[in-house]
C-alpha cells in the first residue's frame, strides 16, 4: 500500500498534544517514522509529548524550513509515498503560512494521497473572534519589510476591504508587531476597523477590535507575540 502524507498541526501555546490533538491524530502520529519539521529540536519535544517518548532515535527527521534549498526539499520527493510519512509545523496548522506547503505540492504531483488533521488555525480563530466579516475573507500574508512598501500594501489592502467588503488578514514577524501596528494606524482610515489578535489560546491572550481612530486614542504596545492581524 502506498505511503499517505499526514498534516500534523501542533498547540499554539504551551500545550500538551492530547489537550489539543483528537486521539485520531494522535494516534496517527505513533503509527509514523517520517517526519518532515520545520525545526528538529522543537518537532523532538512535540513527538515524545505525542507518545513516542523512548523512541526519537528511531524516527527520521527531515527539516523543511526558510533555510532549506530548493534542492534539498526537491531531494524528499522521492521519499514520498514510500510508507506513511507527516509534515509538522512549528505551531497550529502546516502548510498554511508555511514552508511545508512545497512538500504538499510534491505530494499532489506524485499521486501521494494528503491527509489533513483537524487543529488549531491563529487565522481563523483570529477571524471568528474579530467580529469582522468572515463570509468573505482574504489572507495577505506577511506585508513588505521596507516602510514604503509596507505602507502602500496596506493601503491597497484597505481598499480592497472597503470595495469588496472583504476582511484582510496579515501577519508578521513578531519582533516587527510594532511597526506593522504604527504603519496601520498611521495609514489606514479612521473608521477602518482594525483587530489585533495576540498569543491566541495562551494565557495572555489579546484580542481586540476597534476603529483606528480608537485605536490612536488607546494604542498598545503588542511586543514580540504571535500575532494576528485584520482590517475591514
Amino acid at each position: 500500500m502506498a505511503g499517505k502524507l499526514h498534516l500534523i498541526p501542533t498547540p499554539l501555546g504551551d500545550y500538551a498534544p492530547s489537550q489539543v490533538l483528537a486521539a485520531p491524530t494522535l494516534e496517527t502520529i505513533r503509527g509514523i517514522g517520517l517526519f518532515f519539521v520545520e525545526e528538529l529540536r522543537t518537532a523532538r519535544r512535540f513527538l515524545s509529548a505525542a507518545g513516542l517518548k523512548g523512541h526519537i532515535d528511531s524516527l527520521e527527521l527531515h527539516e523543511i524550513n526558510e533555510h532549506s534549498t530548493e534542492e534539498q526539499i526537491s531531494s524528499y520527493s522521492a521519499l514520498l509515498g514510500t510508507r506513511d510519512a507527516a509534515l509538522i509545523s512549528e505551531a497550529g496548522l502546516p502548510a498554511v503560512a508555511d514552508p511545508g506547503a512545497r512538500l504538499v505540492e510534491m505530494a499532489h504531483a506524485k499521486g501521494v494521497e494528503v491527509v489533513p488533521h483537524p487543529g488549531p488555525s491563529s487565522l481563523m480563530m483570529a477571524l471568528m473572534s474579530s467580529g469582522l466579516n468572515g463570509q468573505c475573507f482574504a489572507f495577505a500574508g506577511y506585508l513588505p519589510v521596507k516602510p514604503d512598501a509596507r505602507r502602500a500594501a496596506i493601503r491597497d489592502l484597505e481598499a480592497d476591504a472597503r470595495r469588496k467588503r472583504q476582511s484582510q488578514i496579515m501577519i508578521e514577524t513578531p519582533y516587527r508587531n510594532d511597526s506593522l501596528l504604527a504603519d496601520l494606524l498611521a495609514v489606514c482610515r479612521p473608521d477602518t476597523r482594525l483587530c489585533v489578535a495576540a498569543d491566541i489560546t495562551c494565557p495572555d491572550q489579546t484580542i481586540l477590535t476597534r476603529t483606528i481612530a480608537q485605536w490612536k486614542r488607546a494604542p498598545m504596545t503588542i511586543g514580540k507575540r504571535p500575532c494576528v492581524f485584520i482590517i475591514l
